[in-house]
């Protein structure tokens, strides 16, 4: 199988979409703390449907359901911390699972880590406003990676991540315990120019691309508005490949939990020419994008790559 450096060697890779959008669709209620996680406990079956059904749409790169499955976040809603390491473990070998019965055996396993403010489940990956010391971060994040590292993994994905502190303790603490592990860091940002915590999306960027093993720095779980000029900012600041998975177009409440439609929602596929043009080389979705986003997704790529022949 090709790594997904190889990959993007010979072309734009499709990366896949929402996870808590298409397990609703199945009946998975996640509207908690726990959030797309919680199917791991009683829907372990719709987790697979829901990664098989974007390898059918043509997605090259699936992520684990781990974004918000962390220890202690199992343990606040009653789990205990035996069952909840089991439960993140068996989050990526679902995904082993969907890739082996689908027959995609190029697609890439993306090992999601999601940031300090996705476990405190009140939007603080949209703010950044918290602040732990590196070695806090490192202690937060140090189990998660270690089970999922063990389970098996090509890739890591920090995702969502507004804060540079925690993207540089998480890298350190990847670099120095797994110094061979692939990773890429996409960036919960403010604006085209800014992350959440204030920091410049330039400076954030240049400090990633200057990393050991970074497969790909970008920006995810934004509005559609703001990927082409946040990939204008990253493409003059760094020549490593860029990665971007915005939302839908609905706009996400934090308190209620819930979604509510803008203007934008279902133009998803009309954006998709000009990230390419903007020099996008991974292209997914993240909240409220669904497998028929990833396909139009697919049918771009594959029209670019026509284009050159």
């Amino acid at each position: 199988m090709l790594s997904l450096t190889e990959q993007l060697n010979r072309g734009p890779v499709v990366s896949d979409g929402a996870m808590a959008t298409e397990l609703e669709k199945r009946g998975v209620a996640t509207n908690s703390a726990l959030w797309s996680a919680t199917a791991m406990l009683d829907h372990p079956d719709a987790i697979q449907a829901v990664h098989q059904s974007y390898l059918d749409a043509g997605a090259k790169i699936m992520t684990t359901n781990t974004y918000q499955a962390n220890v202690p976040a199992f343990e606040q809603a009653g789990i205990a911390a035996v069952q909840a390491r089991q439960l993140i473990q068996q989050a990526v070998t679902i995904a082993h699972t969907a890739r082996d019965a689908s027959h995609v055996t190029d697609a890439v396993i993306a090992g999601s880590i999601g940031p300090y403010g996705a476990y405190l489940a009140d939007g603080s990956e949209y703010t950044g406003a918290y602040q732990l010391t590196p070695s806090a971060y490192q202690d937060f994040h140090r189990e998660r990676l270690a089970l999922i590292m063990a389970a098996g993994v090509d890739v890591l994905a920090l995702e969502t991540m507004p804060r540079l502190d925690e993207v540089q303790a998480l890298v350190q603490l990847i670099t120095t315990t797994w110094p061979q592990q692939p990773y890429w860091v996409s960036f919960s940002i403010k604006d085209p120019q800014t992350l959440c915590d204030g920091t410049s999306l330039a400076v954030a960027a240049k400090w990633v691309a200057a990393q050991p093993n970074v497969v790909a720095v970008g920006v995810n779980c934004t509005t559609l508005e703001n990927i082409a000029p946040a990939l204008t900012t990253l493409k003059a600041a760094v020549a490593v490949p860029l990665i971007v998975y915005p939302n839908s177009g609905d706009q996400y409440d934090p308190v209620t939990k819930t979604w509510q439609e803008t203007h934008l929602s279902h133009q998803f596929a009309s954006f998709v020419p000009q990230w390419l043009a903007a020099g996008a080389r991974i292209i997914g979705g993240c909240c409220r994008t669904t497998p028929k986003d990833i396909a139009t997704v697919a049918r771009a790529l594959s029209v670019s790559d026509s284009a050159k022949l």
